[in-house]
């Protein structure tokens, strides 16, 4: 499986969302418990200095970690499993690239039929509405750390024009993305 293009902070910020899109593409490890979770784990959550990810099950284990009794992030639950993952690092390495099913079912080796329908099974999202999460999640994380114009962070998070960016965005949040900055800078400074 590919390691995903996310910072500390994206990844800090999906954990403490509970983000059960990111299940599975990386762990949170607690230095302080040895103790390892899924990013959507609804146990308390740790101090940001005693937290490492790992993006695999395996190095996380050898660190000396062990698995949360609570989120269980070593149990598989599907067989599709692996396939889906790999498919959703492949959208949240290529968020910024104007992607249609074809490239996804490709990369998956999969016919794009049989892709969308295994992905939605799994996931309850089409590969093209989780795509579309995950970039309105990476502008959601430029709002709060940059001060990039609503333009520039719609095309930063791949969003190929702004309409297309303001739409899905105000679906997702609930209000625009100037809103949203807003709230942030009020509620959270």
């Amino acid at each position: 499986m590919t390691a995903i293009n996310l910072t500390f902070e994206e990844m800090w910020e999906k954990i403490m969302a509970c983000d059960q899109k990111y299940d599975g593409l990386f762990f949170t490890a607690v230095k302080t418990t040895k103790i390892y979770c899924r990013p959507s784990c609804r146990s308390r959550k740790p101090k940001k200095v005693n937290v490492d990810f790992y993006f695999d099950i395996n190095e996380v284990e050898n660190a000396g970690y062990r698995a949360c009794k609570r989120c269980q992030p070593e149990v598989e639950y599907s067989p599709n499993i692996e396939l889906v993952r790999n498919v959703i690092s492949y959208l949240v390495n290529h968020t910024g690239s104007p992607l249609v099913l074809k490239d996804i079912a490709d990369h998956a080796g999969l016919s794009p039929y049989y892709l969308e329908r295994m992905f939605k099974q799994e996931t309850g999202d089409t590969p093209r509405t989780y795509l579309e999460k995950i970039r309105v999640d990476k502008a959601a994380h430029l709002l709060m750390s940059t001060d990039q114009t609503n333009l520039e962070i719609g095309y930063e998070a791949g969003f190929q024009s702004p309409s297309n960016f303001y739409r899905v965005f105000r679906l997702l949040k609930g209000c625009s993305p100037s809103e949203y900055r807003k709230k942030v800078e009020g509620g959270f400074q």
